[in-house]
């Protein structure tokens, strides 16, 4: 489990192909303090680090078919910039929201504006999920609020440090991006479906 509150920036140093497997090798600082089987979200995807090397902070995790049909890991090339979040702790604050690192689809990004200090970005998407004006929403594992909701459309907007230290200023229109619906709404979507008041 996740909060969308990115630690870092990593790089991808290495693809390998491996059947239908792609083996991504990241760049990381953290990559010293991770160990074999731990999950990290890479754009909002969970993925099993599968190997360290801690002498150039990097770890190596594989995208199965699955993953790489429904997320924009296919895109990726060496020197992709990927946001970065290792699980969280138990012990700690939520300071997003409940994120679980299942990317539900993608989204592509359609406009981009700057708004004086900040920047607002709008996406459309095809899911059969919702969003709702100042709800959560993930993008490329980025817990963000929701500012104008349409039925397969929304805005968000992203503060400098977001920005900066985030890979949403490498972002492009046309450019697609992994996100995650709320789980709360996802629940109470599908209970409202099944039970059909």
């Amino acid at each position: 489990m996740f909060t969308g509150i990115i630690e870092e920036m990593g790089t991808v140093v290495a693809i390998q192909i491996e059947k239908d497997n792609v083996n991504f090798t990241i760049q990381a600082a953290f990559s010293d303090q991770l160990k074999v089987d731990q999950s990290v979200a890479h754009n909002g995807c969970c993925l099993t680090v599968v190997d360290i090397d801690k002498s150039n902070l990097s770890y190596v995790v594989t995208a199965i078919k699955e993953t790489l049909s429904v997320t924009n890991l296919s895109n990726w090339i060496v020197g992709t910039k990927v946001n970065l979040e290792r699980s969280m702790l138990m012990n700690g604050r939520i300071d997003g929201h409940i994120v679980q690192g299942h990317v539900d689809g993608l989204a592509t990004c359609t406009n981009i504006s700057e708004e004086n200090g900040s920047w607002k970005y709008d996406f459309s998407h095809h899911s059969k999920e919702i969003t709702v004006e100042k709800g959560s929403i993930t993008i490329n594992g980025t817990s963000l609020t929701v500012v104008n909701s349409g039925s397969e459309s929304f805005s968000v907007c992203i503060i400098p440090y977001t920005y900066h230290n985030t890979n949403f200023h490498e972002l492009k229109v046309g450019d697609s991006v992994n996100i995650e619906f709320d789980i709360i709404g996802k629940y109470v979507s599908k209970w409202l479906l099944s039970s059909k008041i």
